[in-house]
C-alpha cells in the first residue's frame, strides 16, 4: 500500500458502514435484476403466443421500445452490480475511496452516497464531458 493510500485509508467503523451500504445496493440491484428479467421474459413469451406483427400492428411499435427499455435497464443494473463488486474488492485491498483516475481520496459523503463510486467528484465531472 502507498502511503498516499494509507493516508485515504476509512476508518474502521467507515468501512463498516461502507460495507453496509454497498450490501444493501447489492441486496437492491439483485432484485432489481430479476424483476426486469421477469418482466422481459414475460414480454418475449407473450410475443411468442402472439402472431403479432409490429411493423402493422398499433401497439408493436411501442412493444419494441418497452422491450429495448426493459433491456437496456437490465443491462444496466448488471453493469452497476459488477461494479458494486469491483468496490468490495477495493474495500478488500485498501485501494477503496480512491479515485481512479487523480489517485486522491474520494469524499467520504460522495462515497455515502454512490457507494461503488471510483472517481471523485472533479474526475468523474471531467469524464462525462
Amino acid at each position: 500500500m502507498t502511503t498516499q493510500h494509507r493516508d485515504a485509508a476509512l476508518s474502521p467503523s467507515e468501512q463498516a458502514t461502507i460495507r453496509q451500504l454497498l450490501d444493501a445496493d447489492r441486496q437492491r440491484t439483485e432484485t432489481r435484476i430479476a424483476v426486469l428479467g421477469h418482466d422481459r421474459d414475460d414480454m418475449v413469451q407473450s410475443a411468442a403466443q402472439s402472431a403479432s406483427d409490429d411493423e402493422h400492428d398499433p401497439e408493436g411499435t411501442s412493444t419494441a421500445f418497452e422491450r429495448a427499455h426493459i433491456e437496456a435497464l437490465l443491462d444496466q443494473a448488471q453493469t452497476h452490480l459488477v461494479d458494486l463488486d469491483l468496490a468490495v474488492e477495493r474495500l478488500h485491498d485498501g485501494t477503496y475511496g480512491i479515485c481512479a483516475k487523480c489517485g486522491q481520496r474520494i469524499a467520504i459523503e460522495r462515497l455515502m452516497i454512490l457507494p461503488a463510486a471510483k472517481m471523485c467528484v472533479g474526475c468523474a465531472a471531467h469524464h462525462r464531458r
